[in-house]
């Protein structure tokens, strides 16, 4: 019994990842030992599980209604060995939460550190994914996302800076060439180095004032998708290749030492921080449980 587990939970991994190297970085071990346990669950049950190919993976009809009797059944087995956790000392086990690439920059750094230091026995997996995705069926515990992006079932508890803000800036000699927009509606007539989503959707930039909220989609040399590669934009900004309009956290260690100049300052809108958020009707395992407690124990300044 104990080998069909293991041979069940490598196939889940590969399906939750989309594939056997894929699920081998995240699962540990290797490609070719997560292969061998689902060909032997294969060759057990007598029924294909998975549809392989060179450049995909994905399970069968059968192989998807395994998984979805999967995810609740070990869901439950994890719950009762946590409830182990009761008898110890302090709490211990793997912690799996799915952040977007900002959280994972500035907001995490801020707490990451001193909650390892205060849970020794507790592993943190961090899976940064910019796109939505149903934290349960990812595998994770918790996820961290902003208020317009919650599901109605979740809890949901603050988490880093309260207050946030787009900021937009760009570097002394791009200014000193092409000059500063002292409006927003300016930007139209500059390059401007933008993002786009994993949809193909590309956000607009806004921005408010007052009573006045300004909305403009400009164009520019650069664009990038949001997440890994929003560091380029930032690097081509710094090298006066155009204007970058993000998180204020982002671009502030380069506003600070000079590399970028603040624009539009009074223009740069505020917005509510993000949520660390999680299935109100599940079990809460030890491990989130006592990430919960320590960030509401230690708040994030503002």
């Amino acid at each position: 019994m104990t080998a069909e587990l293991q041979d069940l939970s490598a196939f889940m991994i590969v399906v939750r990842a989309g594939g056997f190297r894929e699920g081998a970085k995240i699962g540990g071990g290797s490609a070719s030992g997560l292969s061998e346990a689902v060909r032997r669950l294969e060759a057990r049950q007598g029924v294909r599980l998975l549809n392989r190919t060179t450049r995909s993976v994905t399970p069968t009809e059968a192989g998807q209604r395994l998984m979805e009797r999967l995810v609740p059944a070990l869901g439950a087995v994890e719950e009762a060995l946590d409830i182990l956790n009761n008898f110890r000392d302090r709490p211990a086990g793997t912690l799996r939460i799915n952040v977007p690439s900002v959280a994972a920059r500035v907001v995490l750094p801020r707490i990451v550190p001193d909650f390892l230091r205060a849970y020794p026995d507790i592993k943190l997996e961090v899976i940064v994914e910019d796109r939505y995705v149903d934290v349960l069926a990812e595998g994770c515990d918790a996820g961290i996302r902003y208020d317009e992006r919650l599901e109605q079932d979740m809890i949901a508890i603050p988490i880093g800076p309260r207050i946030q803000r787009f900021a937009t800036a760009a570097a002394p000699a791009y200014l000193a060439a092409h000059g500063t927009p002292a409006h927003p509606r300016d930007l139209l007539d500059h390059r401007c180095l933008r993002g786009q989503f994993a949809s193909g959707f590309i956000p607009p930039w806004e921005f408010a004032c007052g009573d006045e909220l300004v909305r403009i989609d400009p164009t520019g040399p650069l664009l990038v998708r949001l997440g890994g590669a929003v560091d380029l934009a930032v690097s081509a900004a710094v090298d006066g290749l155009g204007i970058v309009h993000l998180f204020e956290e982002w671009l502030q260690p380069h506003i600070a030492a000079g590399r970028l100049v603040p624009i539009l300052e009074h223009w740069w809108e505020s917005f509510p921080g993000p949520f660390l958020y999680y299935p109100g009707r599940r079990y809460v395992p030890a491990p989130l449980r006592a990430f919960i407690d320590f960030i509401r124990a230690h708040p994030t300044p503002a």
